[in-house]
């Protein structure tokens, strides 16, 4: 490992803080769209702006009542936004709990952003444009997100195949590699 905190065989640091805040910018664009659409589905606001497909939103918004799903989209949202804030430059190695908890969420943001941008003219037969841009920021924050847990997987391999454990390296513990 490099003093730059870089992974054995990777060319930059997967969660270095420049990387760190792109994704967090990008959740919190998330989370604006979210979090305006969940007023809409909450009842708190009476129409939802839309300059593409203004008689579809609603439509799309209404798919899953009474359950706000875009209120789990800003949960995710402000999740990945946290979990993008918590450890150092070398959390793939001394916290490797934190990628993988944010893998999972931004892996799974970006399957139900899939899901509903298919229900969307299977089952609404409408289209929603925020829905799909916060479906957008899902994919991206996806893609930009991914090598995180991957080079985390990578070290736990690294620890088992040493013989260290592969627990206590999960959570930063001495004797975890």
């Amino acid at each position: 490992m490099s003093g730059r905190g870089v992974p054995p065989g990777w060319e930059e640091n997967p969660t270095s803080w420049p990387r760190r805040l792109q994704v967090a910018a990008l959740a919190a664009a998330g989370l604006l769209v979210a979090g305006y659409l969940t007023l809409y589905q909450l009842g708190l606001t009476g129409g939802v702006w839309d300059p593409f497909f203004p008689q579809g939103s609603p439509k799309v918004l209404r798919l899953f009542e009474p359950v706000p799903d875009a209120a789990l989209g800003a949960l995710a949202y402000g999740t990945e936004i946290v979990l993008s804030f918590v450890g150092g430059e070398d959390r793939w190695r001394t916290m490797p709990w934190t990628t993988l908890a944010f893998g999972a969420t931004v892996f799974a943001g970006a399957l139900v952003s899939v899901l509903l941008m298919i229900a969307q003219p299977v089952l609404a037969r409408a289209w929603c444009t925020l829905c799909l841009a916060s479906a957008g920021i899902s994919l991206l924050l996806c893609g930009r997100g991914a090598e995180e847990p991957l080079a985390s997987l990578q070290h736990l391999r690294r620890v088992r195949d040493s013989g260290g454990s592969v627990w206590r390296a999960l959570w930063g513990t001495k004797g975890g590699g």
